[in-house]
């Protein structure tokens, strides 16, 4: 990179070091450590930080900007996620390491490098003479478990966005960028029968577990891939001990839906689920957590600019298929915010213990969020 030789060593030692600090979503303490961390990080690079406290099981959001007081114009929101999948001691399995082009560490990817990049930006486009529009980076800790506190601050934050530009990380096999995501939510089923010895009064019993069966199997029958939806019960629990009829049974399904619509399809479904036994009754919990992102006019003209902007940067931005997997980004397209994702680090194994980004692409990717952040109107 022309400009900059040093870049690259500098964001690799921050990368490093924040990967070296574990975050799970579930650990609050660990969560405070990390946003201490990176607010400590913002305020060296020279910029605004408001720490915003969520709930006590839950580490706060982070909301580092360069706006100046009593300015409220509408701006670029950047999101990023400091929580990661993996649990405390995960580095003791798999330390943070360099071989070659490749960073290894858990998190790195998915997406602390990301917001390595997006941080790094800003405080550059503050040094070199600030941005067109306020830009307010928001960071927050359970992003990986369903954003369920987060979520009221981003949507408060999107309310007064003109764009929205998500750092996780970007496609594996030549960093494209997210333009759709699909919608993700839960199905939770509870059946309940009537608890029997299994030896004595086995015809007394109801067999909670037994109706559960005929469910799950409706439930992965409502998978349409011409639609774009899936359905895929992932846990189940039931009964006590192998000689009682079991009274109770419960479920967990994950599904993914391509827009509003299939949304509405699939819960008409889902809720009109009849028992097949009349004497077990059941319960059924619908819940769309992340409305889907569908692809618009404005993200394709927002795509355009950025594209223009990583040329600028040295490298070609190109957009990758439809994911099933969702973001904060769903929010923020749900609101009617043109938002472009997967503008973070390039790599590959997210949530997994190969997870690694490529060293020799965080120079051109640092200047891509430079020149957007400065430039984006």
């Amino acid at each position: 990179m022309h400009n900059h030789p040093d870049i690259t060593p500098q964001l690799l030692q921050q990368i490093q070091r924040w990967i070296e600090i574990e975050s799970p979503s579930h650990d609050a303490a660990a969560l405070v450590r990390m946003a201490t961390h990176i607010e400590r990080d913002a305020r060296d690079a020279g910029l605004s930080v408001e720490v915003l406290p969520l709930h006590a099981d839950t580490g706060p959001a982070l909301h580092i900007h360069n706006r100046t007081a009593g300015n409220n114009d509408k701006g670029i929101l950047v999101l990023g996620h400091y929580d990661t999948v993996h649990p405390i001691g995960t580095l003791d399995r798999n330390p943070c390491r360099q071989e070659g082009d490749i960073l290894y560490g858990p998190g790195g990817y998915d997406m602390k490098a990301g917001v390595c990049l997006a941080l790094y930006g800003l405080s550059q486009a503050v040094k070199q003479g600030g941005t067109a529009l306020p830009v307010d980076l928001l960071l927050l800790p359970d992003e990986e478990t369903g954003s369920h506190y987060s979520r009221p601050t981003i949507e408060r934050f999107a309310a007064n966005a003109r764009y929205a530009l998500v750092a996780e990380p970007a496609r594996a096999n030549g960093g494209r960028c997210v333009t759709a995501r699909k919608g993700t939510g839960t199905i939770q089923i509870t059946t309940h029968g009537q608890a029997a010895h299994a030896g004595i009064a086995h015809d007394q019993g109801q067999n909670a577990i037994e109706e559960m069966a005929h469910q799950v199997l409706a439930l992965q029958k409502m998978t349409d891939y011409e639609r774009g939806i899936t359905v895929s019960v992932g846990t189940i629990r039931g009964g006590t001990t192998s000689n009682v009829v079991p009274d109770h049974c419960f479920i967990e399904a994950d599904f993914r839906v391509v827009d509003e619509h299939s949304a509405q399809h699939l819960q008409t479904q889902v809720e009109a689920l009849q028992s097949i036994n009349p004497a077990v009754t059941m319960t059924i919990e619908f819940d769309l957590n992340r409305p889907a992102m569908p692809r618009t006019a404005a993200t394709e003209a927002l795509l355009i600019q950025c594209q223009d902007f990583a040329q600028q940067a040295g490298w070609s931005l190109q957009e990758a298929p439809r994911t099933g997997g969702a973001s904060d980004a769903n929010f923020t397209a749900a609101l009617g915010v043109p938002t472009l994702d997967g503008l973070g680090a390039d790599g590959d194994g997210a949530h997994t213990l190969h997870e690694h980004i490529l060293i020799s692409t965080l120079a051109q990717r640092a200047k891509f969020w430079l020149y957007a952040l400065m430039r984006l109107r």
